[in-house]
């Protein structure tokens, strides 16, 4: 299952992340589902550092934590396990450190890559993501690329997600859902 967690910044969306993971892992037994927290943060600055720490320290000890800047193609494929839980913290700082990298083209690809593992993955996945297109229209050129870039990766990513949500003031607002199986009575 892929679920997509949007939410602007504060929201609660890393909250409501981090309790449906170990809620996706409770549910199997006996031992349930290992979950790996995907980060995708860089400490550029003392702020920042700081925000990891925070997201750090509210996390189970025995969660294991990969960090990966660029290539989140990779983590999926060496994850594509069903006994698995990625959640993928934060995809919008993947984005920025796509856009901002040296390597012009490295978007395109590394997005098509992201996509492909994605539709192929046996994993539990949750991607949280920061909703960035409801606001003003930034004034630089690379910021309303940023916005676009988003917007564009958020819609497809909701296409191919089984649940989709938006977090507002720690509610969850549920964008989509999974479909019901009915049961089919013979006659």
């Amino acid at each position: 299952m892929i679920e997509l967690i949007l939410g602007g910044a504060r929201s609660g969306k890393s909250r409501l992340a981090e309790s449906r993971a170990a809620s996706i892992s409770q549910t199997e037994q006996p031992h349930g589902k290992n979950i790996i927290y995907v980060a995708t943060a860089t400490a550029h600055d003392d702020e920042m550092a700081e925000r990891i720490k925070h997201h750090q320290q509210g996390r189970p000890e025995h969660w294991q934590l990969i960090e990966e800047p660029i290539n989140l193609a990779k983590i999926l494929q060496e994850n594509n396990h069903s006994d698995t839980v990625l959640l993928i913290e934060c995809l919008t700082l993947w984005l920025t450190n796509l856009l901002c990298h040296s390597e012009p083209d490295i978007f395109a690809v590394e997005k098509q890559k992201f996509i492909q593992q994605l539709k192929q993955s046996r994993a539990d996945i949750i991607i949280v993501s920061n909703e960035t297109g409801m606001g003003v229209v930034p004034m630089g050129e690379l910021s309303r690329r940023y916005v676009d870039e988003a917007g564009f990766l958020h819609q497809e990513l909701a296409q191919i997600s089984e649940r989709v949500s938006l977090v507002v003031a720690g509610l969850e607002q549920i964008l989509k859902e999974p479909q019901k199986k009915t049961e089919k009575i013979h006659d």
